[in-house]
This record gives structure tokens, sequence and C-alpha cells, in this order.
């Protein structure tokens, strides 16, 4: 859902070209395709593709909050908005509820989807309905300079463990507010308190949909009370009931003032670690999610290509899709910022040098689990504004966590009737 910033990838390294084809291997040469994705895209990715297969590319771009209402208008309107489009994971509910796309499993073969451990974020009732070709997922931040500096050598592996190294921290007045937590009403409060919900061993939903999250023993449960208490020992600045996951990374944990980010981005960790854009270079790294068990876990929220029922043109449609989601493109399209969602992929990449904090991705990424097991739902817009307005409402101290609890199961449950 975020697009990366910044490469996290020795550029000069990465050269390794596609290779072309033999000329006899371009069967749908003198075809033409649409293509609508989130901007910005390399500008060379036409011209390599049509180099291939001799497909010509209109490579067509919009920002990535204008590109939903313009698949759904067309879709609704029984128009193709392209060849081949954008495919978010939180729309995956509402898209195939609508039947709107092609199931790919008869064209994209067993080892892609192995290698591509997301797809199953994109898999309804057996149907791979888009093929991941951008990896997000949460792993946590830290500044290994205040853990050195405040004598704590190793890496916490489980809550109890993040929270002591987050009170040393404080003790030895290296930062006043070390953990980085956003408590807004926004997206990134929603997306830390499901993160903690599977760090507490739990799930939102069971496999209909009825909470997991209201009795004082479950995982979510567990995981407002865990941030209300982060807040209230003093590990988490109050002032973050106003601000942004995007402000905390780029005004707090760039800057040296806290020295752990709970949910935090990989596409961040190159920004994080250019002397031009951040006063903390050098000293940001990823590690592995503490959890309560101490068995690690994370979940995905990637982005997709995907085909249209209704495009015209779905041979030369797969081959792009098959061909931007190859080893080889990935590899390469990682210097424009893209992580890999191959495991083969981010494992070249890391044994060669080119990705920072690299054995921790690589490790993460083969722990990312869908959100929703059974499928992101069609309501999911109206939960995560529910959760976060909840988390908010608790921070504030306007709540309890049992309040709050009940208000976001209130709200899935008319979310679920509409």
């Amino acid at each position: 859902m975020h697009k990366f910033t910044l490469p996290f990838v020795a550029l000069a390294a990465l050269v390794a070209a596609v290779p072309a084809l033999a000329q006899d291997a371009k069967p749908l040469a003198g075809q033409s395709i649409t293509v609508l994705m989130p901007s910005p895209q390399a500008p060379n990715i036409p011209g390599d593709f049509e180099a291939e297969t001799g497909i010509h590319v209109n490579m067509q771009t919009l920002s990535w909050d204008d590109i939903r209402p313009k698949l759904v208008t067309s879709l609704i309107a029984g128009t193709a908005p392209a060849d081949v489009t954008e495919f978010d994971w939180s729309w995956t509910g509402q898209f195939s509820a609508a039947d709107w796309y092609l199931p790919l499993n008869n064209v994209i073969d067993a080892d892609t989807v192995k290698d591509i451990g997301v797809s199953k974020i994109f898999t309804v009732n057996g149907n791979l309905l888009g093929v991941p070709y951008t990896n997000d997922f949460r792993v946590m931040l830290i500044n290994k300079k205040h853990f050195a500096d405040a004598g704590i050598t190793t890496m916490p592996k489980t809550l109890d463990e993040l929270v002591a190294a987050a009170k040393q921290i404080k003790e030895k007045k290296i930062a006043t507010y070390p953990i980085g937590l956003p408590l807004s009403p926004t997206e990134g409060a929603s997306t830390s308190w499901y993160l903690l919900t599977k760090a507490f061993g739990g799930e939102l939903f069971d496999k209909d949909f009825k909470p997991l999250f209201v009795s004082k023993d479950s995982a979510g449960y567990k995981a407002l009370a865990f941030e209300l208490m982060l807040l209230k020992e003093g590990l988490v600045d109050p002032a973050s009931t106003g601000l942004k996951d995007s402000q905390i990374n780029e005004s707090m944990f760039a800057q040296g003032v806290t020295s752990i980010m709970i949910s935090g981005e990989p596409g961040r960790i190159g920004q994080m670690n250019d002397p031009k854009q951040s006063k903390v270079a050098g000293q940001v790294e990823a590690i592995l999610v503490p959890t309560a068990s101490g068995e690690t876990r994370s979940f995905g929220l990637p982005e997709a290509l995907a085909i249209p029922r209704v495009s015209q043109n779905r041979e030369a449609a797969i081959a792009f899709v098959k061909w931007f989601t190859s080893k080889d493109f990935q590899k390469k399209n990682a210097a424009n910022g893209a992580l890999p969602t191959r495991t083969s992929a981010l494992s070249e990449l890391n044994a060669a040098g080119q990705l920072l904090s690299g054995d921790t991705l690589v490790a993460q990424s083969k722990t990312v689990e869908p959100l929703f097991p059974q499928g992101t739902p069609p309501w999911y817009p109206e939960f995560s504004s529910a959760v976060n307005t909840a988390i908010n409402s608790a921070a504030k101290g306007q709540v309890s966590v049992d309040q709050a609890m009940q208000n976001i199961a209130e709200a899935a449950k008319q979310a679920m009737a509409q």
C-alpha cells in the first residue's frame, strides 16, 4: 500500500538485465496492451518489455489514491480500465465479491506461487486474483546506536524484553520516549494494533468474521492494553494521539528522538540510512517482530498486478504479468524502490550485499501472513476507521479498553450488514 520512496539497494550493482529471448520466441509481437499502475514507475518498463516480447505497452500511472475509484467506475460500467491493473491487498474482498478479475491459477505456475508467499493474500476460494509485484510487510525498526549506548547487546525477541529495553534506554536518558507508536485516528494506528494482535498470538476474527478481540484474555484486547501501558509508563510520547505513522517516522525516528518503531516499514530503511534525509544514517536496522511467545509473526500489505475479465488482450496481458513478476525483473526493479515479493529474488539481492538489513527482511518475509486468512473483506475501510477511532479515544482516556473493543465489534457488525 505504501510506495517505497527510496531504493534500499546499492544501485551500481544492479545491472542484472533481463535476458533477451530468441527472436522466434515472440508469438505475440505486434500486439498492444494498456497497463494502469501507481506513479511513479520506472520509465524503461515499456521499452524493456517490448524489446523482449514484441508487445507494445501503453503505461498509464495515477496517484495511488486515485486508482481504486477509476477501477471501480470502469468495472461497474463493464469497460476495461486497462488490460493489466494495480490490485491492492485491501481490495481483495470487494473485487472478489464483484467477480471483476480473471483467476490466474491456470497461467501462473505453482513454483511462482510458492516463491511469492504473499500470493495467498490475493487468493480467494482457491482463485489467485493477482500476482504480487511489490512487497510491504511489518518488521520492527530500531536505532542500534541507542541500544548500544544503553548497554543492550541482545535484541528483544519477546514483548517483555522489548519493554525492558525501552525502559533501559529511557533510564539512561538516551530517549525521553523510546517507542514510536501512532495513536491518532489514522490507518497507521490500525496497522500497529493489528501487528500487536498477531504478536499476542491471535487473529482479529474467526472464519465466520466473528470478532475475536472483545474478551479480556484475547490477543486484540491485550494489544490495546499493551499500547496504553506503554503510554502510561512514559515509553510513548503523549503527542502520538495526534501523529500519523509518517510523522513519527520522519519527525521522531529519523531525527533520533525515538529508538524503536513498533510497526516498521521495510521501504523506509534506505531513507532512514540516507544522510540527506535522516539524522540517524548508519544507525537504523530492522529486527524480527518481537512477540509474547518469542516466535516472530508479521502480516503483509502487498500490491499485485491483475487482469480484468473484460480485458480484450488477455494473452499479452498475462505475458506482461509474468514478465513483471519474474525473478530477473524483480531484482532489476528493486533499484526503483520495489521490494521483491519473490523469496528467491530477496535472497539473491541479499547474498550480493544489495539489501540493507537483508538477513532480517528475508527471514521476516517468510513469516508474513494475511491479515485476514479468509480474504480481506469488502467492509475493511469502515472497520479500519472504527479501529483507529477507538484506539485514539482510549489513548486520550475517553473510553476504557473494554469500551473501545465493544465499539470496534459493533462497527464491524454494522459494516458487514450494509
